[in-house]
């Protein structure tokens, strides 16, 4: 296990977001998405039994959403710091598995499935 302050691991989420390619930043600059830092999963609101959830996303992916959807709330994606900083050995490896989540999620936001996913090494 390795902890970082909350402020290097908001620097580490953003870092990966900067990394994406401008017309994939623009995309989700548009898409009604916030991307949040939580400390730990709620099962209750995540609806998942695992503690050791990395990150999820809640909303409607990109790919099924109908000009309906504009006047929702914002779909939600939540980074979890504890599990990560649990499951990292140094922080080398704490900010490549924090890029990995981010990446993740954001491909659920665009519609692509876990299998697809973890062939692009998103997994």
């Amino acid at each position: 296990m390795i902890a970082i302050s909350r402020e290097d691991f908001e620097e580490a989420v953003d870092d990966a977001l900067d990394s994406l390619p401008d017309e994939t930043a623009r995309l989700i600059a548009e898409s009604n998405v916030v991307i949040l830092i939580e400390e730990e999963p709620d099962p209750a609101r995540d609806g998942h039994q695992a503690t050791e959830l990395l990150g999820i996303y809640h909303g409607i992916p990109l790919d099924q959403r109908s000009v309906f959807d504009s006047y929702i709330e914002p779909d939600r994606i939540l980074i979890f710091r504890g599990p990560l900083q649990r499951v990292s050995a140094s922080r080398e490896a704490l900010v490549a598995e924090i890029r990995v989540t981010v990446l993740h999620e954001l491909g659920h936001l665009f519609g692509l499935s876990e299998s697809r996913l973890h062939e692009l090494g998103w997994g």
